[in-house]
């Protein structure tokens, strides 16, 4: 069985976020854990608190083996977006973005890794 957590509306630009779920995906727990430890991104934060969630609810859920966790999937979707506006030269307006992400960590046994085909 399949356990997750999700962070919804992080205040981080999914772009930032998607190589270090790329690095985390299909490793175990532990190790994934001890990668985003040492990574210097403020992204790796908070795919480590997803991810700790994420164990936690496994352990809640009774899952029968904690130590032979992995990550099935490490998804990061964009989300809304904060509009403002900057003040320009000669009355003119410029449009900034600040963008929002979903984090979904899905942890796992070896059985439910997806099956990619060539």
């Amino acid at each position: 069985m399949a356990y997750y957590a999700v962070h919804r509306g992080a205040k981080i630009s999914a772009r930032k976020v998607r190589p270090l779920a790329t690095l985390i995906r299909g490793k175990p727990t532990d190790q994934a854990l001890r990668l985003l430890r040492y990574q210097p991104q403020r992204g790796a934060r908070m795919l480590e608190k997803v991810l700790k969630s994420a164990m936690a609810n496994a352990e809640d859920r009774r899952a029968a083996d904690l130590g032979e966790l992995i990550v099935t999937d490490a998804r990061i979707d964009g989300a809304g977006m904060f509009k403002r506006i900057r003040p320009r030269a000669r009355g003119m307006a410029f449009g900034i973005l600040r963008r929002l992400s979903h984090i979904r960590v899905e942890v796992g046994t070896v059985d439910e890794l997806p099956k990619f085909r060539n």
